[in-house]
């Protein structure tokens, strides 16, 4: 099955929960956890090492808010980019999420994330 063919809700109720781990693991540092949902693809274009550096000197992504708001999503070929609004606890203001989400070898899985 195609993600693109889901609703909207059923598409946030499998994103929440793949965001708010990546949140939780980004503002731990660890690695491991925050990648382990990663597409390969993305695995291999994100080290550990990278990860690493960008968990050591990013306050943003030590500080990520577990509240965030959902904004909608964007189909696109056989990937669905889920938007959301993240705050820090730490910087004030607003952030955009990315969380691009696909199927590979049937298991849901993160083809990108990011935050603006």
């Amino acid at each position: 099955m195609n993600i693109t063919e889901k609703t909207d809700e059923e598409i946030l109720a499998m994103a929440k929960p793949l965001w708010r781990d990546l949140v939780r693991y980004s503002n731990e540092g660890k690695y491991g956890e925050f990648s382990r949902n990663f597409s390969s693809s993305l695995a291999r274009a994100m080290d550990q090492v990278a990860a690493g550096h960008q968990f050591a000197h990013s306050e943003l992504a030590r500080s990520l808010s577990e509240e965030s708001d959902p904004l909608g999503t964007i189909r696109r070929g056989e990937h669905v980019t889920v938007v959301f609004r993240q705050r820090s606890t730490k910087k004030p203001g607003e952030w955009l999420g990315r969380l691009v989400l696909g199927y590979e070898d049937g298991k849901l899985r993160i083809f990108g994330a990011s935050i603006f």
